[in-house]
């Protein structure tokens, strides 16, 4: 023990010597860096980063199926291995490069503090004292996400308080750990250059590898980059002198009888040999084969960021996400994925303004099972003028950041529809529809009657007259809603929305909807904003029986011990009876061609769909906006749900027009078709005759009518 302290005192005194000489204050009494040193040696344990390192990991982002790599996220390129995964090659290498006596110090080599001493002061500034152990020691410190910026800061400030701090450290740690124990946490911290953290990341970036296939010129370049991975970069620097270091150390290798001349000559000889690899790194780093996936590897972030399991504020999630080696499998589907693309491609192309992006929803869970869009989620420039066409990292599909969304129009009828079935009226309520209603909710707009709303049928012969609400959501009677709203009043509609998930991202809506509900009278008709995954995912509620669970694009989640975080659990609570869910079901299977369990569907505008789909019930909605500035389509089965929206998202004044919807109607079959393959064939319970038709029981079906032609 005396010995030990001896050793110490002697070390920060020799430290105080070399402080004094990097600071320039050489003159320093020997007295004074004594008593410096001695206020440094008393007490206290090592601090908490360096028992327990938190080495920072990238964490890896895969597929549904867990195998297929996305992408990774890393604030720090960083891969640990065990040092038995090390060439032994490569071990060798960072010793002789940065500290030969590695294996006979404890911690502090007090020859190489005297040697540093002599040195600089013959003016080779470049010799230093710092042992491995005391470099770890300062790049564990300088890292560690939970010191404050000004302590990771002190970790390589210029002074002779951090020298002796390191020191004191260094030696306490050969106190706890094998040498072999410290070179292999050295080897998973230090930095390579070219991003690259770590002796497997950067085997795998200078030489697309793994550690243990290391040869000697290989292990030999990267021991020597440490140094300065800047000034030897030989991917982004200078080659020369790159090999100019390789050959110093393959020098210090066989100085020290790790090789034989013969091994240095050959590996001196060797070619600088780079395979570099460009490591995945965030969502717009995806293999072009995959670059449609940026817009799901996008969504992950965000949902990510919102989850209080990783951290108290965004900032902390994200960097948890860069730093904690977590494994995240995905819901994303790459054969629905596929689909998704070709169906949304097959509306609008890459090379026009307007999109068509598209959501998959599983209903029941809330997983996301596809996202996409016909954009490049790049950072590419775009032409003049254009924000989001054909280069963008907006959040098209699911909305957020500057995408409010787009106006759902007829859509937002299942929201009328369900809150008159929660108030207790049955889908048999029957009101002649007339061509205008002039209703009791003042709006501020030239084409209203007198200062109040009154919407007008788009095609009166075909949707005026008597309607249930059977008839009027297959037929989308606007003026049949207009009135149901005023039975139930726009506040609850407004609040039935917002149940199934309905997010108000445009100011104005949000306004409306904490201000102005019970006058919003437009809100059936889709007037506010919305994205194709929350319109996707409210439909999913409803074919769910009533179970609404928050959007989950993730399946599995597991932190960097390999333990599984139930965050990737879904999240789901009942919002609506399941009655009530299945009359809205039942409602919904007429816009798509499809007949209610009562026989009471007689039109719809999208009957094309059935055509499109046999073989299979299905249940869902059009919409078109005011002067079909934008065109909707839902559709959904018990096992999925899908929804489209045809906009220009930097022009909301181009409309697309009503013929789009056709084009987007053969796309959703085809990629229900993929979506479903393989899956049994599952109906719609039907809802209770009280819900039907407010009697216990129900009465005779009506007569089958011939089928209409395709609208």
């Amino acid at each position: 023990m005396a010995r030990s302290r001896i050793y110490l005192l002697a070390t920060v005194v020799l430290a105080g010597v070399l402080g004094g000489l990097v600071l320039g204050v050489s003159a320093l009494p020997a007295q004074l860096l004594m008593g410096y040193g001695l206020s440094m040696v008393p007490g206290g344990e090592l601090p908490e980063d360096l028992r327990n390192p938190p080495v920072a990991e990238r964490s890896y982002l895969y597929a549904s199926d867990g195998r297929t790599l996305v992408t990774s996220f890393f604030a720090e390129n960083r891969h640990e291995v065990e040092l038995s995964a090390v060439a032994p090659v490569m071990r060798q290498a960072i010793v002789a490069a940065e500290d030969a006596r590695f294996y006979q110090h404890s911690g502090v080599d007090l020859r190489g503090v005297l040697r540093a001493v002599v040195a600089n002061r013959h003016g080779d500034s470049r010799q230093g004292a710092s042992t491995l152990t005391m470099q770890y020691v300062r790049n564990v410190r300088k890292g560690d996400p939970a010191l404050s910026p000004e302590e990771r800061a002190a970790a390589t400030e210029t002074s002779l308080g951090r020298k002796v701090r390191e020191m004191r450290w260094a030696l306490a740690l050969e106190r706890r750990l094998s040498k072999d124990e410290i070179l292999g946490r050295y080897l998973n911290i230090a930095y390579f250059g070219a991003g690259a953290y770590g002796v497997a990341t950067a085997s795998a970036r200078y030489f697309s590898k793994p550690p243990d296939k290391l040869s000697l010129p290989e292990a030999a370049l990267l021991a020597g980059l440490v140094q300065s991975p800047d000034e030897y970069d030989p991917i982004n620097g200078d080659a020369k002198a790159a090999l100019d270091r390789r050959t110093y150390v393959l020098d210090r290798m066989a100085q020290l009888g790790q090789i034989s001349a013969a091994d240095r000559d050959a590996a001196d000889r060797a070619p600088l040999g780079l395979r570099p690899s460009e490591q995945p790194g965030n969502c717009t780093t995806l293999r072009p084969e995959q670059e449609d996936w940026g817009f799901f590897c996008d969504y992950v972030m965000k949902w990510w960021e919102e989850q209080p399991a990783f951290g108290a504020t965004p900032q902390e999630r994200r960097l948890a996400l860069q730093r904690g080696g977590y494994r995240i499998v995905t819901s994303l589907d790459p054969e629905i994925q596929e689909a998704a693309l070709r169906h949304t491609l097959s509306v609008y192309g890459y090379d026009e303004p307007r999109a068509a992006p598209t959501a998959v929803v599983q209903p029941g869970t809330g997983r996301v099972l596809a996202l996409a869009v016909n954009r490049h989620y790049s950072l590419a420039p775009n032409p003049p003028g254009q924000v989001n066409y054909p280069n963008t990292v907006n959040q098209l599909v699911a909305g957020g950041g500057d995408i409010a969304g787009y106006q759902g129009g007829s859509t937002f009828k299942l929201f009328t529809m369900l809150a008159a079935i929660e108030a207790g009226l049955p889908l048999n309520t029957t009101y002649s529809a007339p061509g205008r209603l002039v209703t009791r909710y003042r709006v501020d707009d030239p084409a209203s009657c007198a200062g109040r709303w009154c919407p007008v049928n788009a095609t009166p012969a075909y949707q005026n007259g008597p309607r249930t609400m059977w008839s009027a959501f297959g037929r989308s009677v606007n003026t049949y809603f207009a009135h149901l709203e005023e039975q139930v009043g726009a506040a609850r509609v407004v609040e039935m929305a917002q149940r199934l998930g309905i997010r108000f991202r445009a100011d104005s809506d949000a306004r409306m909807s904490l201000d102005g509900a019970n006058e919003w009278g437009p809100f059936t008709l889709g007037v506010s904003a919305t994205t194709p995954l929350d319109l996707a995912n409210a439909y999913a509620t409803v074919a769910a029986d009533g179970v609404y669970c928050a959007p989950l694009p993730v399946t599995a989640i597991s932190d960097s011990a390999g333990h599984r975080l139930p965050v990737a659990d879904p999240a789901c609570r009942r919002v609506l009876p399941a009655d009530t869910a299945r009359a809205a079901n039942d409602a919904a299977r007429c816009p798509v061609g499809d007949q209610s369990a009562f026989g009471r569907c007689d039109g719809g505008t999208g009957e094309r769909m059935r055509q499109l789909l046999p073989g299979r019930p299905i249940a869902g909605k059009t919409g078109s906006s005011e002067g079909y500035a934008t065109e909707t389509v839902v559709v959904y089965t018990p096992q999925v749900a899908v929804a489209a929206i045809a906009a220009n998202p930097d022009n909301p004044r181009d409309a697309v027009g009503q013929a789009v919807q056709a084009n987007i109607l053969g796309g959703i079959a085809r990629l229900l078709t993929t979506a479903l393959r393989g899956q049994p064939v599952l109906g719609f319970p039907a809802p209770s005759p009280m819900r039907a038709f407010g009697t216990p029981t129900a009465p005779p079906a009506p007569p089958a009518r011939p089928a209409l032609p395709p609208r």
